[in-house]
């Protein structure tokens, strides 16, 4: 028998604040970060030209945050469909359109007004937005693999081959891999996970074999002794955070990012905080954020009494300290060298603004308005 289930409440004010918390530390990291390469950039004008670029992108950030907060995030499901199809369109058509053009670079970016998009960062957002909605469709479908299983792989799978072909194996990787929890959490049955990633791992050796640049990445991900070529960005950013030791060479003081670091405002800021601030000021404190972030997310999805509430907030918290954590991973030698940022701190336009949506939406989930459920909560998925 339905219930209705009424409570009101704030929304997570913690959440809230650390998040602010974040973007207030990133600004102050990216501008020690990027002041050298803006110097350079600018031709001697100015220290500042990545520093201004993304206060503007923290700015709009926010503005999409409080839409989101203010928007009943139940008003997803009416526009999920269009929206997975909307990112597909845009991911084709941006591989489509660099080829017309001729041009030879990674179709992963398309400027609207003077502003770059990154597409897989709008088909990340779709995807969970999607997948929360079509599962709560499905119900205990979901264990049918023909019925429930299948279809909901098969556009895991689209959507990353889309993106392979930008390319962009990484972000594919990391798409398919929330995409793949969020199933299990639905209820999936753990073999019909088992045996798509089996088959997805097969499926990647080709995908690595025939692109020389990933091989190398991968193979000198296992010969540490390459450190002037495909292991040079990772071997540096080591020595980065060797530098930084337990308490840092002090706040502006990095060594590393003076051009000796590739990027080290945007994939390896994390080593740059580690250098400046050190293990137990900088690099440790930012992950406990991280994880903080995530046990946040998860406490939301408890208090929730909607499946497809439970599924969303389930899903934006584990793509925000995924990313976190895999980008720590490449900055610390646990991972091969991969191109994804740190969430609300490296710099970059789509990305920022779609993790703001995102907590945008965590946030609305949190306020707890009207709740309609079959006696569903978060104890019937599988992290119960």
């Amino acid at each position: 028998m339905m219930r209705l289930n009424i409570s009101i409440q704030q929304y997570d004010k913690p959440l809230l604040l650390i998040c602010l918390a974040l973007c207030a530390f990133g600004t102050i990291m990216l501008y020690s970060a990027s002041w050298g390469q803006s110097f350079i950039r600018s031709g001697g004008l100015t220290e500042s030209l990545f520093l201004k670029g993304h206060l503007i992108r923290v700015f709009l950030g926010f503005i999409c945050m409080f839409i989101f907060l203010l928007i009943d995030y139940r008003s997803l499901k009416l526009i999920a469909p269009y929206l997975l199809i909307v990112s597909f369109l845009l991911l084709i058509f941006t591989k489509s359109y660099y080829a017309i053009l001729g041009n030879t670079k990674p179709a992963r970016w398309l400027s609207i007004g003077g502003f770059s998009v990154q597409t897989s960062d709008i088909a990340r957002l779709s995807l969970i937005i999607f997948l929360s909605y079509y599962l709560d469709q499905l119900k205990l479908q979901i264990k049918n693999f023909k019925s429930g299983f299948l279809p909901c792989i098969l556009i895991i799978a689209s959507m990353m081959a889309l993106i392979i072909i930008q390319p962009d194996f990484s972000t594919a990787l990391i798409i398919g891999a929330i995409g793949t929890i969020i199933l299990f959490i639905a209820g999936a049955k753990v073999k019909h996970i088992l045996i798509s990633t089996l088959f997805a791992m097969i499926m990647s050796i080709p995908i690595v074999y025939f692109k020389p640049y990933r091989l190398a990445r991968i193979l000198s991900f296992f010969d540490k002794s390459d450190i002037t070529e495909n292991g040079y960005q990772a071997h540096q950013a080591l020595l980065s955070l060797g530098n930084g030791g337990l308490f840092g060479v002090g706040l502006g003081n990095s060594i590393e990012k003076n051009h000796l670091l590739p990027t080290p405002h945007t994939d390896f800021i994390f080593s740059i905080i580690g250098e400046e601030l050190g293990l137990f000021g900088g690099t440790l404190p930012l992950l406990i954020a991280f994880l903080y972030i995530f046990y946040r997310g998860i406490k939301i999805s408890q208090k929730c009494t909607d499946p497809f509430g439970i599924l969303l907030a389930t899903g934006i918290s584990i793509n925000i300290v995924l990313y976190a954590f895999v980008n720590a991973a490449v900055a610390t030698g646990l991972f091969p060298v991969t191109g994804l940022p740190m969430p609300m701190i490296s710099y970059g336009g789509s990305g920022l603004l779609v993790n703001m949506v995102m907590i945008g939406i965590l946030l609305n989930i949190s306020q707890a308005k009207k709740s309609i459920s079959g006696g569903i909560n978060w104890r019937n998925f599988n992290f119960a």
